[in-house]
Formats: structure tokens, C-alpha cells, sequence
């Protein structure tokens, strides 16, 4: 005796959604918390290791270089074999770099498991917005984009916050081992849901007459918005990096802030970074409006950039700086992913994900090296101007992205 299938209410397309953007976002939320393993411990590296700044910059460097070569590739993996597993395979290796990091014994064993953890990173952009993008309902992109970055920035946040204290109370190698146990937790509760990332790829798109199989693959190259896009990326990801990787003893330099205290800075910024794209969401309801809300929200973060290296500012102050500068940019969060939604078609979401926020990790790469070399000349103003000039540089960026997005991809 046959039973007919009951339709899916709203309610339970809702619960769908909401199960798979809380899956997504964690999976996210540890891939950014992988990417400052290093960066809070940096004091402590450089009296182990009897390295230099810019030293300590180029662990960073090859981190983001081999994650933007993996990035690339690995939007054409996604659309080839699905996202899933590409998603469980970073995961793990992120979980094994850390635990790498624990045991090293020389920088250059650092260095190599720099290369392991870049090529984990590298998967998860393509990964996670081709669920997002194929699987959630067109009504709930803008609030899937904003817990997306949210649960990025909250990764940021936990890795000092988590890294730090453990530090303090046994020593850097424990807190990597930590690290490394907490990344395996989130491959296993992943892996207990493994049915909700399933995706049915589609089917890839035909060659005309006289073409290869390879030119409709790469017919995404040619449209102007999505290297204007990934220009965006790169410009968003020098002062992101600035900020993550030596804002905090920029300031502390500054305006004497206590060690603790600097070091709260950046998870200060990042929660507050989170609190933004919780409006930031709301905001992108209407996508007629990203470039607007993008524009505002990096201009408030570069006032108050050039207010940090340039103003006498109070030492308890510093921290509220921080974290209103993460706000503005928080709020930008779901409009600048929704600039690369509106620029992409519909079957090459992961190769154009993929290029684009290879973007980011360029940036990553030559960032640690800029602002390293800075402080390592003893120019903390420096790189506060630094961090505010790329920022600026961003607003011109998202109204770029709109005067170019008219040309479009032919349609299959």
C-alpha cells in the first residue's frame, strides 16, 4: 500500500534553510577561525622562534598564497563533484595543521604547515556559497549571507579569545592542540549531518559547434563585473588583514595599551564585526542598495582608522574604537557577497566564487608583509593610514562592481 509524500509547508522549508545555513555557517565560522591560529600567538612565536615581524608576516603570506591557488581550482572541483566533500576534506585539513603547529620545533616546520592549513582554507568559499546559493530559498539569500559572515567574523573573534587565555595558562603548543581538537569536533558534527549537504549538481553546460568542452567552463572569465569583484576582494582582504594581523599592537604602541586589553582589541572588533551583519542582512533585502550601505560602512571604518593612528586617543577608548570600526564594516558584509550573487550565473556559482574570493587571499598574502615591514621600521601611524587608505579604496571599488555588472554571461 502506497503512501503519497506530504507537501513542504513553509515551515519546513524554513527549518531546511535554517539547518543548512547553520551547518554552512560553522563550517565557515572554523575555516576563519583556522586562519589567526598563528596571529594571536605572535608574541609568543617570536621569542620561541627568534624571528622578526615580517618574518612572522610570511607565515601569513604562504597561508593565503596556496589558499588563493586552492580557492581557484577548487571552484571547478565544486561544480564537478559537489561541495560536500571538498567541505570535509578542508576541514580535516585544517584539524591536522593545528595540531602541526603544536608540534613544531623550527620556523620552517611552521612554514609547512602554513601550506597544509592555505590549502584547507582554500576550499571553503566555493564550497559553502554554492549550498548557499543552490539550496536556500532566493527570499532568505541576503539574511543566509549575513549568519554567513557572521559566523566568519565570530571565528575570528574566538581564535584570539580561546587562544590567548590558553597561552597564558599552560603554553602556545597546548593552545594549538586545543585548536586542533576543536576543528575534528566540527568535521564530526558535520559528518552527523552529511544529509543535509547533499546537492545535486547540474549538469555542466554544452560546448556549441567547433567549441571544447573547456571554453563553456572558462566563459566566466569574460564578464567584466567578476574581476571587478575579485578587485573588491583583494582591496577588502589588505585591510582586513592589517587590522587582524597588527592593528591591535599598532595600538597598543600608540596609545599605551595594556597587553591584555590589545589583545581583546580584535575580538572586540570581530563580535561587533558579527552584530553588524546582523543589520547588514536586513539591510540587503533590497539589492538595489549594496553599493550605498558597502560605501557607509567602510567609511565610517576608515574615519575611524585614521582617529586611531593619528588622534590621542585614551587606552580604554581604544577597544570601543575597534569594535565601532568593526560594526561599520560588518554592516557591508552581506551587501559585498550579494555583489558577487548578482554577478555570477547560475551554473558556474563555484568557479566564479572560487576567482573571486581568491581575491581575498591575495590580499591576505601581501598584506602580512606590508604591515610587518612597517612595524618592524617602528611606524605604527603607518599602518592605521594604511588600513584606512585601502578602505577607501573599497568604496570606489562596490560602485565599480555597478557600473560594469550590465555585461552578463550569455545564457546556456
Amino acid at each position: 500500500m502506497s503512501s503519497a509524500v506530504a507537501p513542504l509547508t513553509p515551515v519546513t522549508l524554513l527549518r531546511r534553510d535554517a539547518t543548512l545555513i547553520g551547518l554552512v555557517g560553522l563550517a565557515h565560522g572554523t575555516s576563519h577561525f583556522s586562519q589567526l591560529l598563528l596571529a594571536p600567538l605572535f608574541p609568543w612565536l617570536k621569542d620561541a622562534f627568534g624571528v622578526s615581524y615580517t618574518e612572522l608576516g610570511l607565515l601569513m603570506t604562504i597561508f593565503f598564497v596556496v589558499s588563493c591557488a586552492v580557492q581557484a581550482l577548487s571552484g571547478f572541483v565544486v561544480d564537478r563533484y559537489g561541495p560536500r566533500p571538498i567541505l570535509f576534506a578542508g576541514l580535516g585539513l585544517l584539524g591536522l595543521a593545528a595540531f602541526g603547529f603544536a608540534s613544531s620545533r623550527s620556523y620552517g616546520m611552521l612554514a609547512l604547515f602554513s601550506v597544509l592549513a592555505g590549502t584547507g582554507n582554500g576550499v571553503f568559499h566555493p564550497a559553502d556559497y554554492t549550498l548557499l546559493n543552490r539550496k536556500v530559498h532566493p527570499s532568505r539569500l541576503g539574511h543566509a549571507f549575513s549568519v554567513h559572515g557572521i559566523t566568519g567574523s565570530l571565528g575570528w573573534a574566538l581564535a584570539p579569545a580561546m587562544l590567548v587565555p590558553l597561552t597564558l595558562a599552560f603554553s602556545w603548543r597546548a593552545a594549538l592542540l586545543c585548536a586542533g581538537g576543536l576543528v575534528f569536533t566540527v568535521l564530526g558534527a558535520l559528518w552527523l549531518n552529511r544529509e543535509r549537504l547533499a546537492l545535486e549538481m547540474l549538469p555542466p553546460r554544452q560546448p556549441g559547434a567547433g567549441a571544447s568542452a573547456s571554453d563553456g567552463q572558462l566563459d566566466f572569465l569574460t564578464i567584466p563585473a567578476v574581476w571587478m569583484c575579485f578587485a573588491f576582494f583583494f582591496f577588502n582582504a589588505m585591510a582586513l588583514s592589517g587590522v587582524q594581523a597588527f592593528a591591535p599592537e599598532a595600538a597598543r604602541l600608540l596609545h599605551e595599551v595594556p597587553a591584555r586589553l590589545a589583545a581583546a582589541c580584535l575580538s572586540v572588533y570581530m563580535v561587533c564585526s558579527a552584530g553588524g551583519m546582523v543589520l547588514g542582512g536586513f539591510l540587503a533585502s533590497d539589492p538595489a542598495r549594496c553599493e550605498r550601505i558597502v560605501g557607509a560602512g567602510f567609511g565610517v571604518a576608515a574615519t575611524l582608522a585614521l582617529v586611531l593612528g593619528f588622534a590621542d586617543v585614551p587606552a580604554l577608548a581604544v577597544p570601543v574604537l575597534f569594535g565601532v570600526m568593526g560594526f561599520g564594516a560588518g554592516i557591508a558584509g552581506p551587501s559585498r557577497d550579494l555583489l558577487v550573487k548578482r554577478s555570477s550565473p547560475d551554473n558556474a556559482t563555484g568557479r566564479v566564487y572560487g576567482v573571486v574570493y581568491s581575491g581575498l587571499d591575495i590580499g591576505q598574502a601581501v598584506a602580512p608583509l606590508l604591515f610587518g615591514t612597517l612595524m618592524d621600521w617602528h611606524r605604527p601611524a603607518q599602518v592605521w593610514l594604511g588600513i584606512a587608505i585601502v578602505q577607501g579604496v573599497l568604496i570606489v571599488s562596490a560602485f565599480s562592481v555597478q557600473r560594469v555588472r550590465r555585461t552578463v554571461l550569455a545564457p546556456a
